[in-house]
């Protein structure tokens, strides 16, 4: 099936009721001494007169100004917008959508929905030749992604029913097969993948997509997707529109300014196109990967008295002396699940309590690689938050990919891994060659490409993301980080890192039956009853 370049679809699907008003009530309230302004209060009486009308809004707007220009931008917090978005590629999630905390998504999954050969995004601006070239890359890689969830059924099946013989000859087990072959091999599959997510951010956020909507990875992508959004919003609070500014220009945004003033770093043509830096490139990806070594994950920073902070936090907050509270039993205070029962909830109330919050003192500091598709999951942990790179800053020109363990053990599917991403640079590589907008390139990446970059959080973060994310039924590469980071963290810190469990764990610990909270997801393995250093994934 052919491809279309067919604009995305976006719906606003809720909206707060008249938000403008709002906006402004939530901002006089602070100064009434009569109480809550409510929205309605801000709009004329019944019995006003069109001049008395058209003098209330000039009122209203230029509040409206005065708010947003001094900066206080709590007051368009309140409102939420909900979009259905659908027709949006994953490259453009993973570079703007999902590359702040302020939003939440529910997008639909490649690892439990297989991917349609016409689901891919095709840059408006690609040249002809350079189109059909990229059209027949994405089929070729389908053809790919198709083969491979072939090859991977038999091995995934054989460690499948290894932990779940009951299961043989069951619908169950065969769909649960089959995804976990699609999970694998989706590796393959280029970024240009599309996907359909509600998303939901304040009309702050919202503000500042548009304000910022030109900055790199995915330009043209975004002030589509972004202009649909306002536009939607404007279309019933058309007030906002006295507030909203222009984006800024690419050449305002500092990464451009920074590469604009060096010519050396070769990042435009003659023709003020930004173009690649392989050599650049090689450098920054050899100095990484050395200091990374074999890990996934480097702790390369953190707080060296974080268990002293802990231990003084929570007496602080019990109002106790060293005395009556020994820094040992004060650590275990607030992160034994057997004396703090909330870690074995499911609802995440740490942060809510008040000696939960002591764990925001902790800092921690990691280098990190991982694919494309794991990073897009990895970067949904918002209170973890890293610093991604302008993607093709860090192309080489050389293949440079994850190859999943599994994959790695079947000589036949590896050769087709392997076959798929050389022939994958090849045609990056030749359009690149001929012209080609890199970040239109950018798109033939697969799922596969290595992402570099640093990630820092608190304790908190940390303790809420790896009890998600050591579960055995969690993305692969993003556990195995995880793991490496608790090891890392118990090794400077032990009265910390030995409580960074996953969920079945904290829950035992907890007293919290049953110990694992999936339940028909269950992986099978009893991990509760594991120590640390027996963890092993299977798949």
């Amino acid at each position: 099936m052919m491809l279309t370049m067919q604009p995305a679809r976006v719906k606003l699907v809720n909206i707060f009721t008249h938000a403008f008003d709002n906006f402004l009530a939530t901002a006089r309230t602070c100064y009434s001494s009569k109480g809550i302004v409510e929205p309605k209060a801000m709009g004329p009486s019944p019995s006003a007169s069109p001049g008395e009308i058209e003098t209330l809004l000039e009122r209203k707007v230029a509040l409206a100004r005065s708010l947003y220009e001094a900066g206080h931008h709590t007051t368009l917090q309140h409102t939420h917008v909900q979009f259905a978005l659908e027709g949006v590629s994953r490259q453009f999630i993973w570079s703007f959508l999902h590359s702040h905390p302020f939003y939440n998504s529910e997008q639909v999954s490649q690892r439990y929905v297989a991917v349609a050969r016409e689901g891919f995004y095709v840059p408006p601006t690609l040249k002809q030749a350079a189109k059909e070239r990229y059209l027949q890359a994405i089929q070729e890689r389908v053809d790919d992604y198709e083969a491979l969830c072939a090859m991977l059924e038999k091995p995934v099946a054989e460690e499948y029913f290894a932990r779940f013989s009951g299961r043989r000859g069951s619908k169950r087990a065969a769909v649960e097969i089959r995804r976990k072959a699609q999970e694998i091999a989706r590796y393959v599959l280029p970024v240009a993948a599309l996907a359909y997510l509600y998303h939901t951010v304040s009309l702050i956020t919202l503000f500042r997509y548009w304000r910022l909507v030109n900055e790199f990875d995915t330009p043209d992508e975004q002030r589509q997707v972004v202009k649909a959004m306002l536009d939607a919003v404007l279309e019933q609070e058309p007030e906002f529109r006295h507030i909203v500014e222009d984006p800024l220009p690419l050449e305002e945004t500092p990464e451009y300014a920074f590469f604009a003033e060096r010519a050396e770093y070769a990042f435009f043509t003659a023709e003020q196109r930004w173009a690649v830096d392989t050599e650049n490139a090689k450098q920054f990806v050899e100095e990484f990967d050395a200091e990374l070594g074999p890990l996934t994950s480097r702790l390369v920073d953190f707080g060296s008295r974080n268990e002293q902070v802990i231990a003084d936090a929570v007496r602080e907050v019990l109002g106790l002396t060293s005395a009556k509270l020994d820094d040992d039993t004060a650590i275990a205070v607030v992160l034994d699940p057997g004396k703090n029962r909330l870690l074995g909830e499911a609802m995440n109330l740490v942060m809510h309590s008040k000696l939960g919050r002591v764990l925001f003192h902790a800092h921690y500091t990691f280098r990190k690689k991982l694919s494309h598709v794991a990073d897009s999951q990895d970067q949904r942990h918002r209170l973890t938050p890293g610093s991604r790179p302008i993607l093709m800053r860090h192309y080489t020109g050389e293949p440079d990919y994850y190859l999943p363990p599994l994959v790695a053990r079947m000589p036949e599917a590896q050769e087709r891994y392997e076959r798929a991403m050389k022939a994958q640079w090849d045609v990056m590589n030749e359009l690149l060659a001929g012209g080609e907008n890199p970040e239109n390139v950018a798109y033939l990446l697969p799922n596969a490409v290595n992402i570099r970059f640093t990630e820092s959080a608190d304790l908190l973060g940390l303790q809420h993301k790896m009890a998600m994310r050591l579960c055995y039924n969690s993305q692969e590469e993003i556990w195995r980080a995880c793991l490496e980071e608790a090891e890392a963290i118990s090794r400077v810190h032990p009265r910390i890192g030995r409580w960074l469990l996953p969920p079945c764990s904290l829950r035992k610990e907890a007293g919290r039956a049953p110990y694992c909270p999936e339940g028909e997801r269950f992986c099978g393995v009893a991990v509760w009853r594991l120590n640390r250093s027996e963890y092993h994934r299977l798949i």
